[in-house]
């Protein structure tokens, strides 16, 4: 699952873009919006990207395509892999062909993309560090229609968790909680049924991961983050989040230090769901 190039800065993409194979540019920007309980519109990204884009990015919406709708597994389950191929393809993703994913700059909806595409077996995906704002030359408002791609995603053995199985890495591993340290501590819900975290989980909020402009912290900055997290060499990582978006997020920011770890897609989102599941609160993992 780990790339070790799994990111690329703004005049990298620039350069490869102006090379012999261009990557193919998809566009996930995407925003965990609470506006609703408001009375307020969500976010739409759609409206964002037309608005202006990447010369040449396709739009790829999350919920819709990088996710099934929501239920019992959670507010954003697994996509169905048959539209997710087909949006895959839509946009002109192939096999044999660099991608190059990127959002408003947080870095969460890009890497819900990338986690897709690798666990799906793309052996080439990275994530724009620092979104559009890092890109210095201008956008563009027109749609493009690419060529139809070929990839079709044949999901991996590894590097995905369910409920029993975040449970079980808790125990026998390092389960990292990505989300911010109030709603791992059960002070705040805003969306879920119940705050808390799964027993055994450490908190790791996202948020420590970037530095200015939300770009990723230096490779050896992150080995020593999650080595005081107490992620050694040996030990299985896991993520989870609020519905296995940030911690793709996390998963990234892993990737960047070189450790492999899986994502538990469901998280907390599906995890609070189900009265059964233990749940703790406090600053202590258990």
């Amino acid at each position: 699952m780990v790339a070790m190039n799994a990111i690329i800065d703004a005049s990298e993409l620039a350069s490869a873009l102006a090379g012999a194979n261009p990557p193919v540019l998809l566009d996930v920007r995407w925003q965990l919006s609470v506006a609703r309980a408001a009375g307020e519109p969500p976010f739409d990204g759609r409206a964002a990207y037309l608005a202006g884009h990447l010369p040449g990015a396709v739009f790829v919406d999350l919920d819709e395509e990088l996710a099934s709708a929501p239920g019992a597994h959670g507010r954003h389950p697994l996509p169905d892999l048959g539209v997710f191929g087909a949006a895959m393809r839509r946009a002109g993703v192939s096999s044999r062909t660099p991608v190059v994913v990127y959002d408003g700059g947080m870095g969460w909806g890009a890497a819900r993309a990338w986690w897709l595409l690798r666990w799906t077996g793309h052996p080439d995906v990275r994530v724009l560090d620092g979104g559009l704002p890092s890109w210095q030359g201008p956008p563009e408002t027109s749609v493009p229609a690419p060529a139809e791609g070929d990839f079709v995603p044949e999901p991996g053995e590894t590097g995905l968790l369910d409920a029993d199985g975040a449970a079980a890495l808790a125990r026998s591993g390092v389960l990292l909680d990505a989300r911010a340290g109030e709603r791992y501590r059960g002070e705040v819900e805003p969306v879920d049924r119940v705050g808390g975290h799964i027993p055994g989980a450490v908190s790791a909020p996202t948020t420590e991961n970037v530095g200015a402009g939300n770009r990723f912290r230096p490779a050896a900055e992150l080995v020593t983050r999650f080595k005081e997290l107490g992620v050694s060499e040996s030990s299985p990582v896991g993520v989870y989040c609020g519905s296995g978006v940030s911690g793709a997020h996390e998963v990234l920011a892993l990737a960047v230090a070189g450790i492999p770890a899986a994502l538990y897609v469901g998280s907390w989102s599906e995890w609070s769901s189900d009265p059964e599941r233990p749940v703790a609160v406090g600053p202590d993992p258990q």
